[in-house]
């Protein structure tokens, strides 16, 4: 009976942080400081100040002071500290880059940058933060997370996926992938019309696409908005469809979400008490010279050991 029992490790081309493990990330505009404190003390696991959608672009420049002010000010705690730059093709890129990360790289976790369209765009992002860094002396590298929102972003995902040793995950972005591949749509990841139009569900290919770019280079994954921040069973809705494809968790635009949220991509108390069972059923096996091992009238082979290692692995991840 040779397997093994220890947890699944992530493939280290860019190293899994399991410090950084996140199922929820709540954005706050750039332009409203005064929601940035309660954004801090939220039920979500990451923070992301946003430059980029939520802001206009005669605000662009306020909101870097803005989000300066906020990383610089508010103690985040043990939430993640991200910010949303604008696109790599807008005028704005450049500023939000150099701006924060000079004036508050040691409080930035990760940059997220949306509408990545090819591993030139993680690679030249990469470069200005470490030309940054050094000039400051910095020792501690901040992240990058790559949104997936676009046509060229799905097509070249794969080569996206390992740019950078700095890169932490990818995110699917609904709207704008809608947008770029001119499906029609009437709101972001809520579900339409259109998608009851469709006999199956008609973001599979990309969201797929992404978790499995993701797991081949150890990185996290998460899904994009709900755009209903009133609508609750639709969100866990989609929180279901997101977790049974192996995302790891989901943006969020309203604090009312995080609840939801943190707990659709937590495992239940029955799962961990299954996958406990499982792992200890093996175990005993293995102790005892048995040749074989069963669970609840079943086989235990290597991949139903690895499956409860996983569900036990995310528990474990969830309780820091």
């Amino acid at each position: 009976m040779a397997v093994n029992s220890q947890p699944p490790a992530a493939n280290a081309r860019n190293g899994f942080r399991p410090d950084r493990f996140i199922r929820s990330m709540l954005f706050v505009p750039g332009s409203r400081p005064a929601m940035m404190p309660k954004a801090a003390a939220s039920e979500a696991d990451a923070v992301c100040l946003d430059l980029e959608d939520s802001v206009l672009p005669d605000e662009k420049a306020s909101s870097r002071a803005n989000v300066i002010g906020a990383l610089q000010e508010i103690d985040f705690g043990h939430r993640l500290r991200m910010v949303r730059i604008n696109s790599l093709d807008s005028e704005f890129a450049d500023r939000d880059l150099m701006e924060v990360m000079e004036a508050a790289a040691e409080r930035v976790d990760v940059i997220m940058l949306p509408k990545a369209a090819s591993a030139a765009d993680i690679e030249y992002v990469d470069r200005v933060l470490s030309q940054i860094e050094d000039a400051r002396g910095l020792a501690q590298r901040v992240g990058i997370e790559a949104q997936i929102e676009s046509a060229s972003g799905f097509l070249y995902v794969r080569e996206i996926a390992c740019a950078s040793a700095r890169l932490e995950g990818l995110i699917f972005g609904p709207g704008d992938f809608a947008a770029s591949m001119q499906m029609p749509a009437s709101s972001i990841g809520e579900f339409d019309e259109y998608d009851a139009a469709y006999p199956g569900h008609r973001y599979h290919a990309v969201m797929l696409t992404i978790v499995a770019a993701a797991r081949a280079n150890g990185l996290r994954c998460m899904d994009g908005p709900y755009a209903g921040y009133k609508d609750s069973s639709g969100l866990s809705r989609a929180c279901q469809i997101a977790r049974a494809l192996g995302f790891d968790g989901k943006q969020c635009i309203h604090p009312a979400q995080l609840a939801t949220v943190n707990a659709a991509f937590s495992p239940s108390a029955a799962e961990v008490a299954r996958a406990s069972a499982l792992v200890q059923a093996y175990e005993e096996a293995v102790a005892e010279g048995r040749g074989a091992a069963t669970h609840e009238g079943r086989m235990i082979d290597a991949a139903s050991l690895r499956m409860a290692q996983v569900i036990l692995q995310r528990h474990t991840l969830t309780q820091r």
